[in-house]
């Protein structure tokens, strides 16, 4: 089995077209017509990733947080991130991340897998996605074929009946817009004729954070206590409690902090995320209690979330969670 059938499952499950502007989803490292020999899960893609992956006859890593952000100028070793590059690259091992647009979807997504530990029913995308937009473009005669699947490669559903002569219209999520520019110019060998018009509309099961409520309301201290205990949290920074029972609760892996308005707004008991700043936490005000997890602690089960999303699909070749512990930050 190739790599790019395994790449073609999970932009199904969570299309490039979701991630946000700033990502770097995608293959990183790593030639898609390659056969596949093993896979390892992880959060992270590092130097002892790589080399794990090797141990255990992995020539793939799928992991959620891209090594690279920013574009590289030169591979000279000189930092982890050149490293890493450098050992997959000598080592014949792909590296395929799938971050902000895992965080993005409302099924099997990083936020649904943290609920799911929590114990959170009736969940909802806590920010749903209100960028939908659609782009017509005006196609060379012979090439509707080659733009559809173009545009279907970035992980957007393209109807065959939106192909009318050389016009093709798709819908997408705002920062989608440059990746399908990038694939019709690719395709046609020239920038395309395009219009671009904003749509009212928000999709539900697409967007940031998640909420959804416990089953039975639980003393604010009491909730905390669970929390590290099932999130495995080395601590719990948190705002002051309100002396009130918990019930109602929004999460999202990794840096939430902006997510704290629309927590509020849908009346959190307590906000679940990492990454919170000094200053930031006294945006609670008392209107809700943040609970500060920490980033890798928020999302460490997403590597069990990706091999689910795998091994549901694949049983062709050997699939594993990584062990190594990629967590940067310690406590005393």
């Amino acid at each position: 089995m190739k790599i790019k059938e395994l790449i073609n499952w999970l932009e199904s499950v969570a299309p490039p077209a979701y991630q946000e502007s700033y990502d770097n989803s995608g293959l990183i490292v790593g030639n898609p017509e390659a056969e596949i020999k093993g896979v390892l899960t992880s959060l992270d893609a590092t130097e002892a990733i790589v080399r794990e992956a090797i141990e255990r006859g992995c020539n793939v890593i799928v992991a959620h947080h891209p090594i690279v952000f920013k574009g590289l100028k030169q591979l000279t070793g000189q930092n982890y991130v050149e490293r890493t590059i450098i050992a997959a690259i000598k080592n014949d091992v792909a590296i395929y991340a799938i971050h902000t647009n895992l965080d993005n979807v409302l099924h099997q997504g990083v936020n649904g897998k943290i609920a799911e530990k929590i114990g959170l029913k009736n969940t909802a995308i806590l920010a749903p996605k209100r960028e939908l937009k659609k782009l017509s473009a005006t196609l060379p005669a012979g090439l509707a074929a080659q733009a559809q699947e173009a545009v279907r490669s970035l992980g957007l559903a393209v109807q065959a009946d939106l192909f009318a002569g050389q016009k093709l219209e798709v819908v997408f999520h705002g920062p989608a817009q440059g990746a399908i520019l990038n694939a019709l110019r690719n395709t046609l060998g020239q920038a395309p004729v395009y219009d671009v018009v904003a749509l009212e509309n928000k999709s539900l099961e697409v967007g940031s954070g998640l909420i959804g409520t416990l089953a039975e309301p639980m003393p604010e201290l009491e909730f905390l206590q669970h929390l590290k205990t099932v999130m495995q949290a080395g601590c719990i920074r948190h705002t002051r409690l309100l002396g009130r029972n918990v019930q109602r609760v929004a999460v999202c892996g990794g840096a939430g902090s902006f997510l704290l308005g629309q927590a509020i707004a849908q009346q959190a008991d307590v906000f679940v995320t990492g990454d919170y700043k000094y200053h930031e936490f006294f945006d609670a005000d008392g209107r809700t209690v943040i609970a500060d997890i920490g980033h890798f602690e928020s999302e460490q089960y997403t590597i069990d979330l990706i091999y689910e999303i795998i091994s549901g699909k694949f049983s062709t070749f050997a699939l594993h969670c990584a062990k190594t512990n990629t967590n940067p930050v310690l406590y005393l």
